[in-house]
């Protein structure tokens, strides 16, 4: 179970700094349009709508993906409580 969890815990981990270079990459003109932007909004993207819908953006600050990582965070403490009761 141990093995499982672990796995688990790091592609959380992978799936959360895949999402934070993503959303760095909106600060640099045209860096979506590459390949690297292209594959990382296929990933991405997916997650990250939901928050959109919901979460309205503040004048030009969009404050959806702050939540969706918070979001991804007590996902992987979670696990990891998970991972100490088994």
């Amino acid at each position: 179970m141990d093995f499982i969890i672990s796995i688990l815990s790091s592609l959380l981990n992978l799936y959360f700094f895949a999402t934070i270079i993503y959303i760095f990459m909106s600060w640099v003109p045209n860096a979506r349009e590459s390949q690297i932007g292209y594959i990382l909004s296929r990933i991405c993207e997916p997650y990250l709508e939901p928050f959109r819908r919901f979460i309205p953006p503040i004048g030009m600050i969009d404050f959806s993906p702050i939540v969706a990582l918070f979001v991804l965070q007590l996902a992987s403490q979670g696990l990891h409580v998970i991972g100490t009761w088994f």
